[in-house]
């Protein structure tokens, strides 16, 4: 059984992971499609470094299991930022809110299992 919630656990976080970094590298080398989709959504552009940078650091949170405090603001803070995600492509009727419900459903899959693993 505890096999079994690692490997759910690695595949989940591993998952969230590569899409995490893959979003931050767009935000730092495709600044420009970003931020067209930023202000189609209607979010200020002014966030999208910072956003960035939030991303890795929260996946440094999760994946170097230091701080029990830092992961749970961590996954706070991804939750908060899919959910709004989602809703915003919802509310922009322009079809790509697709990804965003995967990263909600990595996102608690990783947290259970987080909580299963690392008791």
């Amino acid at each position: 059984m505890e096999k079994r919630n690692k490997i759910i656990y690695w595949v989940a976080t591993g998952l969230l992971t590569a899409l995490m970094l893959m979003s931050a590298s767009m935000y730092f080398m495709n600044y420009e499609m970003v931020s067209a989709t930023f202000n189609n959504l209607g979010f200020p552009k002014f966030v999208i470094y910072p956003l960035a940078i939030a991303k890795l650091l929260g996946l440094l949170a999760i994946l170097s299991n230091k701080s029990k405090l830092l992961k749970e603001w961590a996954y706070a803070g991804f939750f908060f930022d899919f959910i709004l995600a989602f809703f915003a492509h919802i509310i922009a009727q322009d079809g790509e809110f697709a990804l965003a419900l995967v990263a909600i459903i990595l996102l608690v899959v990783s947290r259970i299992y987080d909580g299963k693993v690392y008791k």
